[in-house]
């Protein structure tokens, strides 16, 4: 089964740091790009970062950068999420996406699902 499947979301304090992480299976993982997006209720879902398939570009939206990193580790299949200092306006639900297009302008754009593979995202919570 194709799929990708996120983990790491909870409930954390303003300030504080979370890691998520996203397992592929089904699907040539390092021959893609893969992204985070996030999403509020009533909202359409906004990038927040993206890597190249080697890892080797990686794209973020203004309100994360120098907060969040992207990275992968293409010999586990597994993308990841490092996010610091964290601030309650990152609540949202976090979902890892396959072959969205990550260029310079993916930050804060807005995607569909009917675009690329999403997984069932996970919950990330931030109290102030």
């Amino acid at each position: 089964r194709v799929q990708v499947v996120e983990s790491g979301g909870g409930l954390v304090q303003a300030g504080q740091s979370l890691r998520l992480s996203c397992t592929a299976s089904g699907l040539a993982f390092g021959d893609v790009a893969m992204a985070w997006v996030r999403q509020v209720p009533g909202k359409e879902p906004e990038g927040v970062s993206c890597i190249s398939w080697s890892g080797g570009s990686t794209y973020y939206a203004d309100f994360v950068k120098g907060r969040f990193t992207i990275s992968r580790d293409n010999a586990k299949n597994t993308l990841y999420l490092q996010m610091s200092s964290l601030k309650p306006e990152d609540t949202a639900m976090y979902y890892c996406a396959a072959g969205l297009p990550c260029g310079p302008y993916y930050g804060g754009s807005y995607y569909s699902k009917s675009l690329g593979l999403w997984g069932q995202g996970t919950q990330v919570t931030v109290s102030s």
